[in-house]
Formats: C-alpha cells, sequence, structure tokens
C-alpha cells in the first residue's frame, strides 16, 4: 500500500519516476522534450537558409521540413562541437579569441575532423 502511495505522490508531482525493466532494474528515464516558453525555437539556423542551401544541390529534388530540421541541427552541434575544441586550443596559448590557426589545430588534434583538412588552404 505504501509503494501505490508513493508512486501516486510520485505521478502527481510532475517528477519523472523510475519504472522498472525486464530484468527487475530499474530502466533509464526516457528523455523528455525541453519545455521552453511558446514561440521558442527549436533551431537556432535559419531553416529556409537551410533549405535554400540544400536545395542547391541539383542532386536533391524534394526536401521534407524534418530532414530540413535534422540537417539544421546536426550542423548545429558541428558548429558547437568544432568551436568548443577549437576554443580549447585557443585557451592552451592563453587566449579568448578564435582564431584560423585553433581551428587548423583543433582539426589536426581530433580524429573525427579529418575529414576537414586542407580545406581551409
Amino acid at each position: 500500500m505504501a509503494a501505490a502511495a508513493a508512486a501516486a505522490a510520485a505521478a502527481g508531482s510532475g517528477t519523472p519516476r523510475e519504472e522498472e525493466g525486464p530484468g527487475g532494474e530499474a530502466a533509464a528515464p526516457q528523455p523528455q522534450a525541453p519545455t521552453s516558453a511558446p514561440g521558442a525555437r527549436l533551431s537556432r539556423l535559419p531553416l529556409a537558409r537551410v533549405k535554400a542551401l540544400v536545395k542547391a544541390d541539383p542532386d536533391v529534388t524534394l526536401a521534407g521540413q524534418e530532414a530540413i530540421f535534422i540537417l539544421a541541427r546536426a550542423a548545429e552541434l558541428f558548429v558547437e562541437t568544432i568551436a568548443k575544441d577549437a576554443y580549447c586550443c585557443a585557451q592552451q596559448g592563453k587566449r579568448k579569441t578564435l582564431q584560423r590557426r585553433d581551428l587548423d589545430n583543433a582539426i589536426e588534434a581530433v580524429d573525427e575532423f579529418a575529414f576537414l583538412e586542407g580545406t581551409l588552404d
């Protein structure tokens, strides 16, 4: 009875509660959609601009809104990742301002950026 009351209290409190998985262990909580103010944008890049870039490829004839959103989000995450790595390179030089050489150093240091080697030349 106490367990049912605790479950009801947890369900009514608005906090996510852990549910037991098939093996009896607690399952990982499901990711929740971020709750934000109405009108907040899910993407920081303008989707119309991303769509224009996608349509500039002659091999692309149609591009759905979901695909455009996913491409925009992937571009945001890529820029965020490379900027953080380049900022770490700037901090090693005791600077706060990113320079081109910081991007070059980040590209050389991180294996995931190997495809970018030589693109800034």
